[in-house]
């Protein structure tokens, strides 16, 4: 039998074998350090040195000061909760390479005693033989962004809630008003809701104060205003008014630090594909990042992309796609491809998994305004839909948004440009044309095929 040729497995940048480790097993109020480093005068023997260490940023400079001086190539960070962010921070920056991991990919092995101190020794071990994947942790800059979108979107989920108990609490007063109106943010309704609690019962005078279109429905919204709305009721829905009013303003806010700090960053140099130390240019600054305000414009012009959507895709990923080798690794971070699941001559897809909650959010919403439009991307979900379901195709049309992405940031002098509704069928207009003809023929026919140009 002959042997099969072998398969060459390039190593990933993170799979190297270190002299000098340290791992950090992180708890809230301290971590328990390992460093592992060689032995003296003992050639291929390792010494292990355990200690704890307090969670405050004296503590944390003090020890970070004591991995320079050991010459730590690298220190591991287990990413408990928020509490690894102290320690990632500091030890940063004192100089150190440091990586942070996922606990649940590094712990589960069966038969090992659950201990800090293990722990701490057993993630020096695996860091020394290159066997963890670091998780992606953005610059200051762009952590800075992150934490003003991702407040900007729970402050928009919250206001969302208090719309909905607004809701609730209008059915528990027999008002209908969501039965016609298509929402209560509304102008329309805003008046009408605010009149309800400055005491108004008429149902006429209430339906008068509709504006625009929703006028042609007044004789169904007196009979939806037409309910037992009493004064607890006008209390209550007074309170989530202005509960709403100060989410909204806290959210208008956001969006404006968001909007400067973006101007902030460094844009000295258009995207026009100079070389980064010409006239005007920031030494030392990446393109990437002088190209932040332009990116968010560039990012526009996709399909289903918003201005703010944008915002949220640079804050979580960054500008430096130099983080991602490929669009193919940025599509497997952000968990927007299916794994791979072999065994045998048998291979299978397996599950996304959950990753970036923020950014898989903001792709799904713009794969579903893509999904509606006559575009390249429109035309993708319209034909996965029909063999795959909704789900599936909606997943794919938010990895080719963000495999877009990545080529837009990956060049700062790149534009959008749509392939077009039309895109398959010009690939595959000789195909299709075999198709057809095969078709009529099984039905008896016989074809002819003059071309109309």
């Amino acid at each position: 039998m002959v042997m099969r040729e072998p398969q060459e497995v390039p190593d990933e940048e993170h799979e190297q074998l270190l002299d000098r480790v340290a791992a950090i097993d992180v708890a809230k109020a301290s971590g328990t350090v390992c460093t592992r480093v060689p032995r003296e005068h003992q050639a291929g023997r390792r010494l292990t040195r355990v200690w704890d260490v307090d969670a405050t940023v004296n503590a944390v400079t003090e020890l970070g000061d004591h991995l320079v001086c050991q010459g730590i190539e690298k220190v591991t960070v287990e990413s408990t909760g928020d509490y690894w962010r102290i320690w990632y921070y500091v030890l940063e920056a004192r100089g150190l390479q440091v990586q942070l991991v996922n606990a649940r990919d590094v712990k589960n092995l069966p038969g090992r005693s659950k201990t800090d101190k293990l722990d701490a020794v057993w993630l020096a071990k695996l860091t020394e033989k290159g066997l963890l994947r670091p998780s992606f942790v953005p610059p200051r800059e762009i952590r800075t962004l992150r934490d003003y979108t991702r407040m900007r979107a729970d402050l928009i989920q919250e206001r969302t809630r208090h719309w909905q108990r607004m809701e609730k609490l209008l059915e528990d007063s027999l008002i209908k008003m969501s039965s016609v109106a298509s929402t209560l943010t509304t102008a329309s309704a805003r008046d009408m809701i605010e009149a309800l609690i400055a005491g108004e019962r008429n149902p006429r005078v209430l339906a008068e104060l509709a504006r625009g279109r929703m006028r042609v429905k007044i004789p169904a919204l007196v009979e939806a205003l037409t309910g037992r709305f009493d004064d607890h009721h006008a209390e209550l829905a007074a309170m989530l008014l202005a509960q709403i009013d100060g989410l909204q303003a806290s959210i208008l806010t956001l969006t404006d630090r968001i909007q400067a700090l973006l101007e902030q960053l460094p844009a000295a140099q258009a995207a026009d594909g100079h070389d980064d130390h010409g006239p005007g240019g920031d030494i030392g600054v990446p393109a990437a990042v002088r190209q932040s305000a332009s990116a968010v414009e560039r990012l526009d012009e996709i399909p289903g992309i918003s201005p703010e959507i944008a915002q949220v895709v640079i804050a979580e990923i960054g500008l430096d796609m130099t983080r991602f080798a490929t669009a193919g690794h940025l599509t497997s971070w952000a968990r927007l491809s299916p794994r791979t699941v072999q065994s045998g001559s048998k291979s299978r897809g397996g599950m996304t998994g959950k990753g970036n909650p923020y950014l898989k959010g903001v792709l799904g919403t713009a794969a579903a305004v893509a999904a509606k439009t006559d575009t390249f991307l429109g035309e993708r979900y319209r034909r996965i839909v029909k063999r795959r379901g909704k789900l599936k195709a909606m997943v794919a049309v938010a990895r080719s948004i963000l495999v877009i992405i990545w080529h837009l940031l990956a060049d700062p002098a790149a534009r959008y440009q749509d392939l077009g509704a039309d895109y398959h069928i010009r690939i595959d207009r000789d195909k299709k044309t075999r198709g057809h003809v095969r078709q009529l023929r099984a039905l008896g026919f016989t074809v002819s095929l003059t071309p109309t140009t």
